[in-house]
């Protein structure tokens, strides 16, 4: 195409038609992520609101106190706040290696297509099974299978303060394996993604100057994937501390603090989910404040990933 039919391409004069079309698809947009905004916000609002009289009345107090006793209108969710925070940061340094690692063996020609393909296809059939489905395998499976393992542990451990308590049945430790395999289809499928979309040029140049499968790995693709594998990391932090169903179902619902992950815990959805049905007048605002307080870790959780995201985008 010459210059002369370039210009007269771009100054040609577009139908009302089509710059209606346009116009009404730009301000379509706008609005639906405007939409977006005003969900978010609004749901915010409501809960902080429905939360005032519990945060008027206790405080920070609540953040740091176990009490949870409808009858003397005392409460305080730091039992929940810590079985949210442990079960979900314990669930990823477990899920990470594992997710990370599976990535890198169905993406690099380790073994045959015919299997990496199964591999990956059974990883994400994972994500696919309902939580309550992995909840009741849990409770007659994992955890049955699991108690003589973590009875050893308290046997020969049971001096260090995390295995202090003899496992009776459901606890934090079966919550924990739980989550992991709830979000290692998150970190395995984006990690997937990450790798693959690092060009063939770095692995290339790498073998040519002489280096190594694993040394191209671990210095040129993963530092080349590790903001997109960051982000799926960070994503699965956010759905580990938001499940409710499995967790409930395992964690043992306990409000009674313990230091031990073989002892029975709660996390704050499964204090929503036991509680809400049933109450009424100031636990009513103390589970919203409790929901705020999720709310705003998994905010937090979020803004953190982006700038971590854009951080290592920057660096590699």
């Amino acid at each position: 195409m010459t210059s002369e039919n370039t210009t007269k391409y771009s100054l040609r004069r577009r139908p009302k038609s089509e710059k209606l079309i346009d116009e009404s698809f730009r301000k379509l947009t706008i609005a639906m992520a405007a939409m977006v905004a005003v969900v978010l916000v609004s749901i915010l609002l409501v809960v902080f609101f429905e939360s005032t009289e519990a945060i008027g009345r206790y405080g920070l107090s609540f953040l740091v106190t176990s009490e949870w006793n409808p009858v003397t209108d005392e409460y305080g969710a730091f039992t929940a706040i810590y079985g949210t925070m442990l079960t979900s940061l314990a669930s990823l340094l477990i899920a990470i290696p594992l997710g990370v690692g599976t990535a890198i063996f169905i993406t690099e020609n380790i073994i045959p297509e015919k299997i990496r393909n199964l591999v990956g296809l059974m990883v994400e059939l994972l994500a696919a099974i309902p939580s309550v489905v992995l909840g009741l395998w849990a409770i007659m499976v994992m955890e049955p299978f699991l108690r003589p393992f973590l009875k050893q542990l308290h046997e020969n451990l049971g001096w260090i303060p995390i295995f202090s308590s003899e496992p009776i049945g459901p606890g934090v430790a079966p919550a924990i394996l739980i989550l992991v395999v709830m979000i290692l289809p998150i970190i395995t499928s984006i990690s997937r993604d990450s790798i693959n979309q690092v060009p063939d040029k770095l692995r290339e140049a790498a073998y040519g100057i002489g280096a190594t499968r694993w040394s191209t790995i671990f210095n040129i693709i993963l530092p080349a994937a590790i903001s997109g594998i960051a982000g799926g990391i960070l994503l699965a932090l956010g759905r580990a501390m938001g499940e409710t169903m499995a967790v409930t179902m395992i964690i043992g619902n306990s409000n009674n603090f313990s230091w031990s992950i073989l002892s029975p815990g709660y996390t704050i959805s499964a204090l929503l989910a036991n509680q809400f049905g049933e109450a009424d007048g100031s636990q009513v605002s103390s589970l919203m404040f409790a929901a705020l307080i999720l709310m705003i870790l998994t905010l937090v959780v979020n803004i953190f990933a982006q700038w971590i995201v854009k951080k290592l985008s920057l660096k590699y």
